[in-house]
């Protein structure tokens, strides 16, 4: 596992021991990447059940200026703040043992918004619906940010929850869905 492109290129990440995180490959990551923008301007991202942090890391690497990690387990927690010292992202980095849906209402309540908010839960295991309701409700999103959402290909994500749409959407390797939500056309709330 390691960082695919910018500041931070080549650089290897440890990945959470043990068996209760399921990696994104870098095969993916750097399709996924391709599909929501190689490169960044600055901005701000939300890498939630960030297990290795590798999403959010990737997007430091590419641009992005500030990132907020969320985990609920330990161990992950553990190996977050490894991958961010060693890339010397601390400064960067905003670190939080929670459950998500605690860590979204602690966001909303500092008034944070997110040009790119990343989910990759346990397969199977989070309601994508709520969640996004949630982000929604607590209007966490940019007017142009995108949540990556990964699933197994066999959960089919709603084309519209709340007032986000599919913007795209990708199978991987057989098990590995990603889709992509954007607020939609005419939807400017905030």
């Amino acid at each position: 596992m390691r960082i695919i492109a910018g500041t931070c290129k080549g650089r290897q990440l440890q990945p959470v021991t043990g068996k209760s995180t399921r990696p994104t490959t870098d095969k993916v990551k750097e399709a996924v990447f391709q599909m929501i923008g190689p490169f960044f301007n600055g901005g701000n991202c939300l890498d939630l059940f960030a297990g290795s942090g590798s999403l959010g890391l990737e997007a430091l690497s590419r641009g992005m200026a500030h990132g907020v990690f969320v985990d609920k387990h330990p161990k992950a927690i553990h190996t977050i703040h490894g991958n961010v010292k060693t890339l010397n992202m601390e400064e960067k980095t905003e670190i939080f043992r929670a459950d998500a849906f605690r860590a979204l209402q602690a966001a909303s309540k500092r008034n944070l918004q997110f040009d790119l908010v990343f989910l990759d839960p346990p397969y199977g295991k989070v309601n994508y619906e709520k969640l996004l309701e949630k982000i929604d409700g607590l209007q966490l999103l940019t007017k142009n940010g995108m949540i990556y959402c990964e699933h197994d290909t066999s959960e089919q994500l709603a084309p519209e929850i709340g007032n986000f749409s599919i913007m795209k959407h990708a199978d991987y390797g057989g098990t590995i869905g990603v889709t992509i939500y954007k607020r939609k056309e005419g939807r400017d709330r905030y």
